[in-house]
């Protein structure tokens, strides 16, 4: 099956084309800065090169334009038409209560997607108006929705419950959702893989480390916590986003700076994290180099990235009773050697040995870093979230 995988966000449309048969990627890029006049296509050539088409001024409608023209350019392309698209999985931010699964996107689907919006204003909406996109240029082709938070919903009350008014919850829906959870959901089954062991029998604790980060506990293969909560913004320090914070904190600053919810949501999200630290960059490959030249700022962001990290897998751990495995994936967790040897070190008390030399030379590749001697086993995994939504709608289109 040919299966087209799409991630819509505000301003973008990522995409992947995977051949199910082999699990092979046969093409991938994706549209930016959609609504500008500046607007392009970026993908990825035969030969594993990268080109740009420039498309100026386009809407959500015209970007999957676009993406299903480049596959199917007679020189460029490796389709000869749209029909040879199976379906169309998308990601699909927050599904909140209602989907524990993803799902064949039908109308009343789409509409309790929407009835989300309040939840997540800036991703849900996007996601929408792709799966609209689709419906209008592949009339009558079958779409799936892959839930970011639908992995996350076996986490039990005590986990997802925050200590609030009850009524939040029930009127409001207020309570711990978690994100990344297709990407938790792969490392979590690969790295089982790898290591010839039975999810259904392991504790296993997932770093998905970027610029947005999350950490979770997957008990028997399901989820029973998770750092992110009602939003992305909670748990671990990001790139840009600030974290746990006493939320007596936020409404501090609100009234001793006269700032309106808008403008907190944007110091929060878009001005704190690892950035409002160093005020020099979210990048962590550029904030290591300023470490390495003696910025103390730089290095104060560091230490505290790291500190949430190993304070999440410490809580963890003793949620669970133990740990078996500890998987390292997303940008940051599957590239920056130094990080995780800082977070590994302080968890020798729970058995973690890795060895040195294997994690430092190891970058997104598949590996196990820890030592033969290590009494949890450590291994850097990849994510590959497109390969799951693509697996998850073929599933359901059979």
């Amino acid at each position: 099956m040919k299966i087209l995988v799409l991630n819509c966000g505000s301003s973008s449309v990522k995409y992947k084309l995977i051949d199910t048969a082999g699990e092979s990627v046969l093409a991938e890029g994706g549209v930016e800065k959609i609504g500008l006049p500046d607007g392009f296509l970026k993908y990825k050539l035969s030969d594993g090169s990268k080109a740009i088409k420039e498309l100026g001024l386009v809407d959500h409608k015209g970007a999957v334009k676009a993406v299903l023209d480049i596959l199917t350019d007679p020189e460029l392309g490796c389709l000869k038409s749209y029909s040879e698209i199976d379906a169309v999985g998308h990601r699909v931010v927050h599904g909140a209560e209602k989907f524990a699964k993803s799902v064949l996107l039908t109308d009343e689907v789409i509409q309790q997607v929407k009835d989300c919006y309040d939840l997540a204003p800036l991703h849900n909406p996007a996601n929408v108006t792709g799966i609209e996109a689709v419906e209008e240029i592949l009339p009558g082709i079958k779409q799936v929705g892959v839930f970011d938070t639908a992995f996350h919903q076996t986490m039990p009350a005590k986990s997802f419950m925050y200590a609030l008014p009850y009524r939040f919850y029930k009127e409001d829906g207020v309570r711990r959702y978690g994100f990344h959870g297709t990407s938790h959901r792969y490392v979590s089954q690969r790295v089982c893989e790898i290591l010839g062991v039975d999810i259904s029998e392991k504790k296993i604790i997932t770093c998905h480390i970027g610029n947005g980060g999350s950490i979770t506990a997957v008990f028997h293969g399901k989820s029973i916590d998770t750092s992110m909560g009602l939003t992305p913004t909670e748990g671990l320090m990001m790139g840009t986003r600030v974290g746990d914070v006493d939320p007596g904190v936020l409404t501090f600053i609100m009234k001793k700076h006269n700032l309106s919810a808008d403008e907190l949501q944007k110091i929060i999200n878009k001005e704190s994290g690892v950035l409002g630290i160093s005020e020099l960059s979210s990048d962590m490959r550029e904030i290591e180099a300023a470490v390495k030249a003696g910025n103390e700022r730089a290095c104060l962001a560091l230490d505290m990235y790291e500190q949430r990290i190993i304070k999440y897998i410490g809580a963890y751990a003793a949620e669970m009773g133990g740990v078996d495995i500890i998987v390292f994936t997303g940008g940051v967790g599957e590239n920056q050697t130094g990080l995780r040897a800082n977070v590994c070190a302080p968890l020798k008390f729970i058995g973690v040995e890795i060895d040195s030399e294997l994690n430092a030379v190891t970058r997104g590749t598949e590996t196990v870093i820890s030592t033969p001697s290590s009494k949890v086993s450590v291994v850097v995994v990849p994510t590959d979230e497109e390969l799951m939504i693509a697996r998850d709608t073929a599933a359901l289109v059979r």
